[in-house]
C-alpha cells in the first residue's frame, strides 16, 4: 500500500478527508483532497479556502499580494470599488498578529473578519449571521499585550451601525450579541459552554474577535465581525467543511457592502 493510500485509510478511519499541500515549480501553491473542489480555481486549506473563494468569486482583476507563511492574501475590485481580503489563521494568536501588522505598519483602518462560530442557543440556526457587538473570552491575550485585565472587548460602533444597514438593505438577517473568543477547540467537557452562555451572555462561539477588537482599540483603529453559524452546541447539527467554505456567503455581501 502506497503513503497516499495509507493516508486516505487512516483518514477514513478517523472519518476525515486526507489533505496533500504542494507546490508546484516554487511557486503557486495547490491542494489536494479526496474530494473534488467545485471551483476549477480552488484552493482549499481548511478554513482559509473561503478566502480564496472570496477573492475568485466576488472580485474583479484580482491580484494576490502575500504568501508569507502561506497566509494569502488578495487585492481586487468590487462593483469598481478597491479591496483587499485576508486569511487571519486560526486562534488569538494568529489573528493577534497580522491584524496588528495591518493596523500598525501598513495603515489599514478597518478590519472586518468574517468567520464560522457554533451556536450556544437554540435561537441560532445553521447559516444565520450574527454581527458580534461584544467578545468576551478567558484569554490572556490583552494582558499579556498591554497588561490590561479583562475579559470583553468591543468592536466599532461605527463600522457595526453600517454593516446593519447594508444588511437590511440586502435583506439579511443579523443576530445581534456577545460571542465567546476561546483559546480551545477541542475541550475535555463541552457542557462547560451552558454556564458560560448563561454567566456572560454569550450566544455563541469562535475564536478571534476578542484580541482583534483589542488590537484595534490599543492602535486607535476600527475592527467588526460578521460569523455564520456551522454548527450548533445545542441540537449538535453541523455544516460539513465544504458547506463552510462554499454557502457562507451572505455574511460576504454584507461585509463587501462597506467597500467605498
Amino acid at each position: 500500500m502506497g503513503w497516499w493510500s495509507k493516508l486516505c485509510k487512516q483518514a477514513q478511519d478517523m472519518e476525515q478527508e486526507p489533505l496533500l499541500i504542494f507546490k508546484e515549480n516554487h511557486s503557486q501553491w495547490y491542494v489536494a483532497t479526496t474530494r473534488k473542489p467545485l471551483y476549477k480555481k480552488h484552493m482549499y486549506i481548511n478554513w482559509l479556502g473561503c478566502y480564496v473563494t472570496l477573492a475568485d468569486k466576488f472580485l474583479e482583476n484580482v491580484e494576490k499580494f502575500n504568501n508569507v507563511r502561506n497566509m494569502f492574501g488578495y487585492t481586487g475590485t468590487y462593483k469598481g470599488k478597491r479591496i483587499s481580503v485576508m486569511g487571519s489563521g486560526m486562534g488569538m494568536p494568529s489573528i493577534g498578529i497580522y491584524s496588528y501588522e495591518l493596523y500598525k505598519f501598513y495603515d489599514v483602518e478597518n478590519i472586518i473578519r468574517i468567520g464560522s462560530c457554533g451556536a450556544y442557543t437554540d435561537a441560532l440556526n445553521l447559516y444565520d449571521v450574527v454581527l458580534v457587538d461584544k467578545a468576551w473570552s478567558e484569554s490572556s491575550y490583552a494582558k499579556t499585550q498591554e497588561g490590561k485585565d479583562i475579559d470583553e472587548t468591543f468592536p466599532s460602533k461605527e463600522l457595526n451601525g453600517k454593516l446593519e444597514a447594508v444588511a437590511k438593505e440586502l435583506n439579511i438577517p443579523l443576530h445581534k450579541g456577545t460571542i465567546h473568543s476561546s483559546d480551545v477547540f477541542y475541550r475535555e467537557n463541552f457542557d462547560v459552554f451552558n454556564k458560560i452562555r448563561d454567566d456572560h451572555g454569550c450566544i455563541a462561539v469562535e475564536m478571534e474577535s476578542f484580541a482583534l477588537f483589542h488590537n484595534a482599540k490599543v492602535t486607535g483603529k476600527n475592527a467588526a465581525c460578521l460569523l455564520t453559524v456551522s454548527d450548533s452546541l445545542v441540537t449538535h447539527e453541523a455544516t460539513t467543511a465544504e458547506e463552510r467554505q462554499n454557502a457562507f456567503t451572505k455574511m460576504m455581501d454584507v461585509a463587501l457592502g462597506l467597500a467605498e
